[in-house]
């Protein structure tokens, strides 16, 4: 975990970011570097980093990304869409890897599997392990919710497609290791999708401005099944 100042439309923000280290006692892959090579890569120790995975391309997803890939000339990757935002971080390079949706990894002889969660961003995904029972959400689910950036859900809608299309299909004993904040687990987040649904993560404004949200769903225009048409 590492701490640091995001700047979000000229406000600053305090953040705390956990960095993912996936791998064996030879490799491993690392998720979401945040601000610290120094500290990711004393974790790191003397293992070979093979690949650095970003989830979102927001600068506490990519800060230490050059410098953690840099010491064994690891791979860089992130999807396409969050091309944009990685180059407000790093103007003069590019990832090495465009994810995509279903595409895979492997680390320690296990998978990590790319699910496309966006919402935060256009290109958020998450990387699901079947075999560790696990998923590194990013910022698109956190123990406390639906992440936010600067307080504000970008896309909304999308961002609940993903996690009910995606995330919640997932078994309820999936961990849920997210860039912010404690884990959690699919099973203890899931109950509460009907309300979010229904308009609870913005029901403060909505209500002033325009009543509640009689059906959440229909009225954002929530998709539950990102291949619906």
């Amino acid at each position: 975990m590492t701490e640091g100042v995001v700047d979000v439309d000229g406000v600053e923000h305090k953040v705390e970011n956990n960095t993912w280290i996936l791998g064996d006692d030879e490799d491993v892959i690392v998720i979401d570097p945040a601000r610290d090579a120094e500290a990711i890569l004393e974790k790191v120790g003397k293992r070979e980093v093979l690949a650095i995975i970003c989830t979102h391309g927001l600068p506490d997803h990519v800060g230490a990304a050059i410098e953690v890939a840099a010491r064994d000339e690891a791979v860089i990757a992130l999807h396409p869409k969050d091309r944009p935002l990685w180059r407000l971080t790093w103007p003069d390079t590019w990832p090495d890897i465009d994810m995509e949706d279903e595409g895979l990894f492997e680390v320690g002889g296990v998978q990590l599997e790319v699910m496309s969660t966006p919402g935060v961003s256009h290109g958020g995904v998450s990387l699901y392990c079947e075999a560790l029972e696990a998923v590194f959400t990013g910022k698109t689910l956190q123990a406390d919710g639906p992440g936010r950036v600067g307080g504000e859900y970008p896309a909304l809608a999308d961002q609940l497609t993903a996690i009910g299309g995606r995330l919640f299909t997932l078994p309820h004993a999936t961990r849920v290791l997210p860039a912010h904040g404690e884990e959690t687990t699919i099973g203890d987040l899931e109950p509460q999708f009907d309300a979010w649904l229904s308009g609870s993560l913005t029901r403060g404004a909505q209500e002033q401005e325009e009543g509640p949200l009689t059906d959440g769903t229909r009225a954002a225009g929530i998709r539950l099944n990102l291949r619906d048409e």
